[in-house]
């Protein structure tokens, strides 16, 4: 048995630890998969080739470097885990609020509130994939990482255009406090998905706070309550619009991730 320890720099939430097991879970022999957020540090116990495991990662692009591999005589124990009921709690939260901030989004006109909900719909893709991942076969796990991916950038692209066109245009301006009050409730479940991982994973009784401000879904919906401050401050949709444009991106940036899972 082999320790080996990888610094992932671009590793601070659940999306890239999920994406990294399904990557993983190709490669025969890896026993076991500790995650640490806060460090952005990743333990492997396994009986498989370093290399093979690093090229793996490498594939990802999270920034990865190798710190250390040595032997040992650590005993990893066969668990039966409750994976797949966590993994369905966190799929149920983030498909629900992709359908609240979606609608809400629509009906308030904030293009800030329908990219987050693309988001969560994003995170959704991961976790079922994930879920796929537990007891599926490899070809069935990459083929819908690939009708995922396409569904996210296309989405994400319609998203673009749509600020594109109200940047040129006139709109009247996204209700303010629904997009305020809709984001601190996504915050919310976020704060609330990302502590049940991390307790599952850690075995602690509580999180660290400092963890939760690491997080991409967290920072973003920060970002969209700023956006609905400064729409009502400056009267302008200009904010909600910067704030959109910059979420889709995050989008297709995950799209491309989760495609790198179909090849």
């Amino acid at each position: 048995m082999q320790k080996t320890v990888f610094k992932i720099s671009k590793m601070d939430c659940p999306s890239e630890e999920n994406l990294i097991k399904m990557k993983l879970s190709d490669i025969d022999g890896i026993k076991q998969l500790d995650f640490n957020l806060e460090e952005r540090i990743l333990t492997l116990y396994h009986n498989s080739n370093v290399n093979e495991i690093g090229n793996a990662l490498k594939e990802l692009k999270l920034n990865e470097s190798l710190i250390s591999s040595e032997d040992t005589d650590t005993i990893i124990t066969e668990s039966t885990r409750s994976q797949s009921k966590l993994l369905w709690t966190v799929l149920i939260i983030n498909f629900a609020f992709f359908i609240i901030e979606m609608s809400t989004g629509l009906i308030s006109k904030s293009m800030g509130l329908v990219a987050d909900s693309l988001d969560m719909l994003a995170d959704s893709f991961v976790y079922g994939l994930s879920l796929i991942a537990v007891g599926g076969t490899v070809l069935k796990k990459k083929r819908i990482a690939k009708y995922a991916g396409y569904f996210q950038i296309t989405l994400a692209i319609i998203g673009i255009v749509e600020v594109i066109r109200r940047f040129l245009g006139y709109e009247s301006l996204p209700v303010f406090s629904t997009m305020i009050i809709v984001s601190v409730f996504a915050l919310i479940a976020n704060g609330i998905c990302l502590y049940l991982l991390q307790k599952s994973k850690s075995q602690e009784a509580h999180m660290r706070a400092s963890m939760i401000f690491t997080s991409n879904d967290i920072i973003i919906n920060l970002g969209v309550i700023t956006a609905g401050v400064l729409v009502n401050w400056l009267h302008s949709g200009i904010p909600d619009l910067i704030i959109g444009i910059i979420v889709f991106g995050l989008v297709i940036q995950g799209a491309f991730r989760i495609l790198k899972l179909s090849k």
